[in-house]
């Protein structure tokens, strides 16, 4: 659950510009977190090479590929009715090819090929580049699969083609994989051992972002605190790497500085941080920063040390509030949001109200919150029994989500009377007379759009708010 899952974006149908050369359709839907809707991205520029070009019809389709997320059971339903529906399509269309692509391709490939027999493709998280093999396979009669996980791949060399981008924010994976065995995660199964990008890469593609045009860019990695580039290799190898290398390593923090030096006129945003390898010069570093932004997703879990060692997470309650403080005490306007599990395995109302209690400490700007359920191929799922009851886990969910309720619009009403900086990013949903965009504490604002546009940074003078949005009056355009 280390990776922010927007609602509100699952099952979107990415779109890119024609190329008049390209003769063969490629319908591509997302689910789950940030990180798959860049790794479709990375897809849609190497099949593009191939002649692909994107569409928003299943039935033109000649290849159909769905990237999946395996971190709830809700998303693998999700994408099984898709199958479902591919299928049918599949039915009056038969030259079509269908795919999985991403976690659950890695963690459920037999089934949907071998048992099933449901699609014609299925490709894992590190096998991107072997797609237009793959294809050649399915288009001659055989069923095609790669899902092996690498040590190396980073997709450093494929420029990414922004799609069903708003043309002003971007993210930039920096690392891929996870060394954190967190018991109700699958992501160090489905993506592998952690590896990092080499920074020059990154660079490349955050100055070709702001070439284009971007204005605020989300280095983005399943822990991107644990980045480290030594020249290449697993982070755990580290250790093995000669006294040179590690002289002339980069962290999280020195490469946060490089990018934010190299375009400090760009908003710089970073997901998803982990709180046992967050540390104190990664805060500096923000500190020092006028374009880093004052915000840290910091996923907790739980409340309770009791759990937190159930759930292998490699920090307790009282460190957590250690890391807390000094972000407070170095960024006092930062917000901090965060991830939340109800009803693990053995959890009892002492541990859930010390989930209660932490939250009161630290009084989020806002949450994700979910009750457990148990991932086939995690820790948990072999190890620990899920014996808290649904109706258990839902009530505990429900306080958890009302007091979080109750903190977000604490923190909404911090800005009452304020004028802060907003990036427009897109027409508000409820009024098309109104601009929506972010403050850099990553708070929606609207406002009325006068003379305004998209990409605008804009001073707005905050007059009204909900427990998620900040509404006000845009008094001038930004003087930084």
């Amino acid at each position: 659950m280390e990776k922010i899952i927007d609602e509100k974006i699952q099952g979107n149908t990415l779109e890119l510009e024609p190329k008049k050369e390209n003769s063969r359709k490629l319908f591509i839907e997302s689910y789950g977190c940030q990180m798959n809707f860049s790794d479709s991205e990375v897809v849609a520029s190497i099949l593009q090479k191939e002649g692909f070009n994107t569409t928003p019809n299943l039935e033109d389709a000649d290849l159909v590929l769905v990237n999946t997320c395996s971190i709830r059971d809700k998303a693998e339903q999700t994408v099984r009715k898709r199958l479902e529906k591919y299928n049918a399509v599949k039915k009056i269309n038969p030259k079509m090819k269908v795919g999985v692509l991403g976690c659950m391709a890695e963690r459920l490939k037999s089934k949907f090929l071998e048992e099933e027999k449901i699609v014609d493709l299925v490709v894992g998280p590190d096998a991107y580049k072997d797609l237009p093999n793959l294809i050649n396979e399915v288009e001659e009669g055989r069923n095609a699969v790669n899902v092996i996980l690498s040590k190396e791949e980073t997709y450093a060399d494929i420029s990414p083609v922004r799609l069903q981008s708003n043309g002003v924010s971007a993210f930039v994976s920096i690392t891929r994989g996870c060394d954190n065995m967190c018991t109700f995660c699958v992501v160090p199964f489905t993506r592998g051992r952690e590896r990092s990008r080499e920074p020059q890469s990154i660079l490349e593609e955050v100055n070709d972002l702001a070439a284009k045009g971007y204005k605020e860019i989300t280095l983005l990695g399943q822990n991107v605190d644990s980045y480290l580039w030594y020249g290449g290799g697993l982070k755990k190898d580290f250790k093995n790497a000669s006294e040179i290398q590690k002289a002339t390593a980069t962290n999280f923090a020195g490469l946060l500085k490089m990018v934010a030096e190299a375009q400090p006129h760009m908003r710089i945003r970073f997901s998803t941080s982990n709180p046992q390898d967050m540390t104190l010069d990664v805060i500096e570093t923000m500190a020092a920063f006028k374009n880093i932004c004052n915000y840290i997703h910091l996923p907790v879990q739980s409340g309770s040390n009791r759990i937190l060692k159930e759930m292998n997470r490699l920090h307790t309650r009282e460190e957590y509030f250690e890391l807390i403080d000094n972000i407070k005490k170095i960024i006092p306007d930062c917000a901090i949001s965060q991830d939340m599990i109800t009803g693990f395995p053995t959890e009892t109302e002492e541990d859930h109200r010390d989930t209660l209690s932490l939250m009161e400490y630290v009084k989020y700007d806002y949450g994700f919150m979910f009750a457990y359920s148990e991932r086939p191929g995690t820790m948990a799922a072999r190890k620990l029994e899920d014996d808290v009851p649904e109706e258990v886990k839902k009530r505990r969910l429900a306080e958890v989500v009302a007091l979080q309720r109750e903190h977000s619009l604490y923190r909404t009403q911090q800005f009452l009377g304020k004028t802060v900086e907003v990036l427009i990013e897109k027409e508000s949903k409820k009024s098309p007379l109104e601009w929506s965009g972010r403050t850099e504490q990553n708070t929606v604002a609207v406002f009325p759009k006068e003379n305004y546009k998209v990409g605008d940074f804009v001073m707005v003078e905050i007059t009204d708010c909900t427990s998620a949005t900040l509404k006000g009056k845009a008094v001038g355009f930004s003087s930084e």
